[in-house]
């Protein structure tokens, strides 16, 4: 049975949250401010964490920040829960080590299986250094440096290829364009990160009928889709660079 702790401070949320996430099969542990979750996730090792942003004594960016730090906690999965939307906030919330990030109003369903979804791709990220990986019809194979669609070749530069092997390794994360860079072009690599749209549309040309795997998450960057992950809104994400 995974462990989940929820730190948020409207308590309402937390009994509905809470009740979903227990009925759905999760050991449940509860942290009303920020600096009492702090010190429970690293008493009860939770696998993962549902951070709420706004939180009274420690803020949810600041607890981000100490989870990912610890030899206790730096591998839990965090999942950012707040009502904010800007685009700032959410690259904030990923600067600092959040897995996803969901705003409120939201579906509890959706996010039990949002949760879920998580799992699957840090089991996924078990074998990730496996030479061969297929995704959607997606083929990567690191040992040969080549990608494939139904069998099909893609002729990928290099950049591309890192790329498209950096979004399906982790399928469903959405990736920012700063992420991407480094992950796939390297932290010494001086470009715009413009220039990184330039890039995915090219491999969704390449791709041809596979393009829509790849999707562009608004206010964020990209991310491979997790096909046993359903689409929660049409308005949240779009295959348009």
């Amino acid at each position: 049975m995974s462990k989940v702790l929820i730190i948020e401070d409207d308590r309402a949320l937390v009994d509905i949250l809470a009740y979903n996430l227990r009925k759905a099969g999760y050991e449940v542990f509860v942290a009303y401010d920020g600096l009492d979750g702090l010190n429970q996730a690293r008493l009860r090792s939770p696998d993962l964490v549902i951070l709420d942003l706004m939180l009274p004594v420690m803020d949810g960016i600041e607890v981000c920040r100490r989870l990912r730090s610890s030899p206790l906690t730096g591998e839990t999965l965090i999942l950012m829960l707040t009502a904010k939307t800007e685009e700032a906030e959410q690259l904030i919330g990923f600067s600092v080590g959040a897995d996803d990030y969901v705003t409120k109003p939201y579906s509890t369903r959706l996010l039990v299986e949002r949760i879920r979804a998580m799992e699957r791709r840090r089991r996924t990220g078990a074998a990730a250094d496996a030479d061969v990986i297929s995704l959607s019809g997606v083929t990567v194979d690191r040992r040969r440096h080549q990608a494939s669609v139904a069998g099909r070749v893609l002729n990928l530069t290099q950049s591309e290829f890192r790329l498209l092997e950096t979004l399906v390794r982790q399928p469903g994360r959405a990736f920012n364009r700063t992420e991407l860079i480094n992950a796939a072009l390297g932290e010494e690599t001086i470009v715009l990160e413009r220039t990184i749209d330039v890039h995915i549309r090219a491999i969704r040309r390449k791709l041809q009928d596979a393009a829509d795997a790849v999707e562009t998450v608004r206010g964020v960057g990209y991310r491979f889709r997790d096909p046993s992950s359903p689409r929660e809104n049409d308005s949240d994400w779009t295959t348009d660079a």
